[in-house]
């Protein structure tokens, strides 16, 4: 069974057994939060009703003392998040730079401390040069994110139609806390047909960083990997996925024009509108066998907008 096999929590979430860590990998804190609460609510015939509601916190990440910047999330898995989103910033380039990382929820601060203790290099130079992204919450890119991405060489991947079929069935009985709680994204590392990490947060960039975080922490590679996520496929999740090193994106919402031309330009094969036995490639059809095509539709589904009803 592979080292980063999937586990349930008690709180329903689903975990990765982790391996034990090299001496060169950083020390952390297990500063997890519980992702929903109960809360009340009055429903359509005015009874009050207790209903679960996830949770959303700001953590500020501070690099040797210096901030970086303040990302709103669920909190199940900070570290991860934070090693995440300096891998896919490119702030920070070798695991084996970083010493510690720490969580301190009463201050809302994870403080990761490097082995040489002077921070991030040219930091005031990225600063100045800072894109504004569609993300959930609104996100950040820094320059040296775009600077690097065309050094990135993603495999060619094979992929089956009944293979995705299967794994569609499989990613879409997870979610777990959005079934009871709504309000979040889901983000999955997968294998042809099976999840093998799966995370939740309040927005899909932030669930996006804790998978790239932990694959980075267990030296996974990306190439015969696909990339899941049940939000939309912009440029900046086309890039997190690029910089994980996975050729394949797969979602059950749409995808966006900047997100589709960076994908071609980059040779990401981006498959989307994915539910049920229906789905849309984007990019990439020479990857894909149509191995098992479902039967044909007499007439057109009736739609909304551009949404099948059937």
């Amino acid at each position: 069974m592979p080292e980063y096999f999937n586990q349930t929590s008690p709180a329903g979430l689903q975990l990765m057994s982790v391996k034990p860590l090299q001496s060169a990998k950083p020390t952390m804190t297990d500063a997890g939060l519980d992702p929903a609460h109960e809360v009340e609510a009055t429903d359509e015939f005015g009874e009050k009703r207790q209903v679960q509601i996830p949770g959303e916190l700001p953590l500020t990440i501070k690099v040797d003392g210096m901030e970086v910047v303040t990302l709103m999330t669920l909190g199940t898995q900070p570290e991860a998040l934070t090693l995440g989103y300096i891998r896919n910033q490119k702030l920070i380039e070798d695991i084996s730079e970083i010493k510690s990382v720490q969580v301190d929820w009463d201050r809302e601060v994870v403080e990761v401390e490097t082995r040489q203790g002077t921070g991030i290099s040219d930091w005031q130079e990225k600063m100045k040069r800072r894109i504004i992204t569609s993300g959930c919450g609104q996100g950040t890119i820094f320059s040296c994110t775009v600077d690097k991405l065309y050094e990135v060489n993603l495999a060619k991947p094979s992929l089956l139609q009944s293979d995705i079929y299967e794994l569609i069935s499989n990613v879409g009985k997870l979610n777990d806390v959005y079934r009871a709680a709504g309000a979040v994204h889901g983000c999955g590392l997968c294998s042809a047909t099976e999840s093998l990490m799966h995370t939740e947060d309040v927005g899909r960039h932030n669930a996006a960083d804790a998978i790239s975080g932990r694959m980075w922490l267990q030296d996974i590679p990306g190439d015969d990997k696909i990339f899941y996520t049940t939000g939309r496929l912009t440029s900046e999740i086309v890039m997190k996925t690029a910089f994980m090193g996975i050729p394949t994106l797969l979602s059950r919402s749409g995808v966006t024009q900047m997100g589709l031309e960076l994908a071609r330009e980059l040779g990401m094969t981006m498959i989307a509108r994915a539910k049920g036995r229906h789905f849309l490639v984007y990019h990439g059809t020479d990857n894909i066998t149509f191995d098992a095509p479902p039967p044909v539709r007499k007439t057109p589904p009736p739609t909304k907008g551009m949404r099948d009803l059937a």
